[in-house]
């Protein structure tokens, strides 16, 4: 079957419980980390500070936290299955997020995005939330950041 891409898209009950999707990868630069101290105000110095870095645990400066799940979340969205998702997005029900290691300078991550679970709306039959698990793995493999993003859907019988 030959799908028409320009209008193709993604709604509650097109995906499945345990699909999962890869994202291309991004390097964090230093540029990264300035510009996001700058946006956010944030200019601790074990982000900004390369003296004061060297001698914290990490021995270097590492990338806030919030620019990880930033530079996570323009990942997902940059996928195919996000970009076929967005005109059926309600909105972004809720977010957790916990971050496991640090992500370094010139560190490159990628997102892994797994569909956990679907939960139809009781008060609202045309929609239902995805529950989706949004890792940022860096090139050594390692999870740096794991969230759950819950977004409430259209079902396609109410396009």
């Amino acid at each position: 079957m030959l799908r028409d891409i320009e209008n193709y898209k993604v709604y509650f009950d097109t995906l499945e419980v345990g699909e999962r999707f890869v994202s291309e990868g991004r390097t964090v630069t230093e540029r990264d980390i300035i510009a996001f101290a700058g946006l956010s105000g944030d200019f601790n110095a074990l982000h900004i500070d390369a003296e004061y870095a060297a001698t914290t645990q990490h021995g270097q400066r590492i990338a806030h936290g919030l620019l990880v799940l930033s530079i996570a979340s323009g990942l997902s969205t940059q996928m195919p299955v996000m970009k076929f998702m967005s005109s059926t997005i309600v909105g972004l029900a809720n977010l957790e997020c916990r971050w496991l290691k640090p992500t370094f300078i010139g560190d490159t991550i990628h997102v892994v995005l797994e569909v956990t679970e679907k939960v139809p709306s009781r008060s609202k039959p045309d929609r239902g939330t995805l529950v989706l698990s949004r890792k940022a793995v860096n090139q050594r493999g390692e999870t740096v950041m794991d969230s759950t993003w819950k977004l409430i859907l259209k079902k396609s019988d109410a396009a």
